[in-house]
C-alpha cells in the first residue's frame, strides 16, 4: 500500500465529512482522475466502504445517483498515518465549510 499526498488528501477529506467523490474533487481540488482511482483503491485496501445512494433519491434531486464512501477502521488508522507523515494535509479543507452529515 503506498500512501501518497493525494491519498492523505482524500482519507482526509472523507475523515472531515465529505462523502461522495465529486464533494472532495471541489473542496480539495483534486482531479476527478485523481479522486476516482484513490477511492477505488481504499475500497479495495478495506480501508472505506462505497455505497450508491437510492435512485429514487437521485431522480427527485434531478442528477445522477452518488456512490458514497465512509472510513472502515483501517481507514480511520490509514488516515491517521497520513496525517502524521504529510502535517499539512489538513489544511487544504481549511477553507471549505464541511458539509453537514444529512
Amino acid at each position: 500500500m503506498r500512501l501518497t499526498m493525494s491519498t492523505a488528501v482524500v482519507l482526509s477529506g472523507i475523515g472531515r465529512g465529505y462523502r461522495y467523490g465529486f464533494e472532495l474533487i471541489e473542496a480539495s481540488g483534486l482531479g476527478a482522475g485523481t479522486v476516482y482511482p484513490i477511492l477505488r483503491r481504499l475500497e479495495e485496501w478495506r480501508c472505506v466502504v462505497g455505497a450508491w445512494e437510492a435512485a429514487s433519491l437521485s431522480r427527485s434531486a434531478g442528477r445522477p445517483a452518488r456512490r458514497y464512501y465512509r472510513l472502515t477502521a483501517a481507514g480511520e488508522s490509514l488516515r491517521a498515518e497520513a496525517e502524521a507523515r504529510y502535517p499539512g494535509v489538513s489544511a487544504v479543507y481549511a477553507g471549505s465549510h464541511a458539509p453537514s452529515r444529512a
